[in-house]
């Protein structure tokens, strides 16, 4: 028997200036680049073996049978990378996330940085940075930001074959001394998903393309707020993309709303300690978890405030994380 095995953590990321839509669907190219931070501990750990005795894949999450659904989106992938490797083996996949999934917290964002590294270097493929994040963005487009971690930039890219668009941190995690405070307003798996939404937004919202230039703008923004250190300017402008996104989504047709009244109590929060004299600044993905971006000596503050919140579940203190590694397999 012929086994390759490998094993790799990558991290989730929250985007400060958004990903929200697309200029190629199968390639998943973003229709404007974004802005992310890694956050630390929201992992994912893959293990991943290519087993000549399999007749097919098998793809286990959380210590049970993965759902059909997760099953080929990871096979999917799978696929990707072995016609990349000029491979045909069967694999055995085995998952965890330390953190709700599907829920609005980019676990698919660290679920496909991490099988991406494990697949390849399991097979032997070696990738430079840049290369690894266009690979991982073929199975989830914010997947492209976990590889590098940090803070990193996503490029559009204008190339057809995507090969400019992936993601390059632009700062160390300690290079902009800053914390992540999440709030879990829902556990459970969104009821509609990012992909989705994505495309009702784009093709059905009077807002979308007034939404795209502003990203882009953000973009350039927030860039130069990173390089400065600036860590207010970098809030006030994800605060504004983050609601200029959910307000295009709010415009499609049927319109999305992913906050519930624990959201918005949050967000309101945020803006009350803001007021008062917090350097803290909220951000909202596709989903109803609020996060609350601030300087260190606010964190207690938010994580107070978070926890007065009426239907707030839990609260995560996270920091800005490394990029995904390969680790020892268990």
């Amino acid at each position: 028997m012929t086994l390759r095995r490998a094993a790799a953590r990558a991290l989730a990321n929250v985007a400060l200036v958004k990903y929200f839509g697309k200029r190629d669907t199968a390639q998943n190219l973003p229709a404007a680049g974004s802005l992310s931070v890694a956050l630390e501990p929201l992992e994912t750990i893959t293990e991943i073996a290519f087993d000549e005795d399999l007749e097919r894949d098998v793809v286990s999450f959380g210590g049970a049978p993965a759902t059909p659904a997760f099953a080929a989106r990871t096979i999917a992938f799978l696929d990707v990378v072995r016609e990349f490797a000029g491979c045909t083996t069967a694999a055995r996949v085995v998952t965890r996330n330390s953190f709700p999934t599907a829920a609005g917290l980019a676990s698919s964002a660290s679920g496909f940085a991490a099988l991406a590294l494990a697949a390849t270097k399991a097979l032997g493929v070696e990738l430079s940075e840049p290369e690894l994040s266009a690979l991982a963005r073929r199975g989830s487009g914010s997947a492209a930001r976990s590889i590098p971690g940090g803070i990193a930039v996503w490029e559009a890219g204008t190339r057809a074959d995507g090969a400019d668009s992936f993601a390059r941190a632009i700062a160390a995690p300690r290079d902009l001394d800053l914390r992540i405070v999440v709030g879990v307003t829902d556990p459970g798996p969104k009821a509609v998903g990012s992909t989705l939404a994505m495309e009702l937004t784009q093709t059905t919202s009077p807002y979308f393309a007034s939404w795209i230039a502003s990203a882009r703008e953000d973009l350039a923004e927030a860039i130069a707020a990173v390089e400065a250190r600036d860590l207010e300017r970098l809030g006030e402008i994800a605060e504004r993309s983050a609601l200029a996104m959910h307000g295009a989504a709010l415009a499609a047709r049927p319109g999305l709303v992913f906050w519930n009244g624990a959201t918005v109590d949050a967000l309101h929060s945020i803006r009350a300690l803001r007021a008062a004299g917090s350097l803290v600044f909220f951000t909202c993905d596709a989903g109803p978890q609020p996060k609350a971006l601030c300087a260190p000596a606010d964190e207690d503050a938010v994580a107070a405030a978070f926890a007065e919140v009426p239907g707030m579940r839990s609260i995560i203190r996270c920091r800005p994380g490394a990029g995904a590694a390969v680790v020892p397999c268990p």
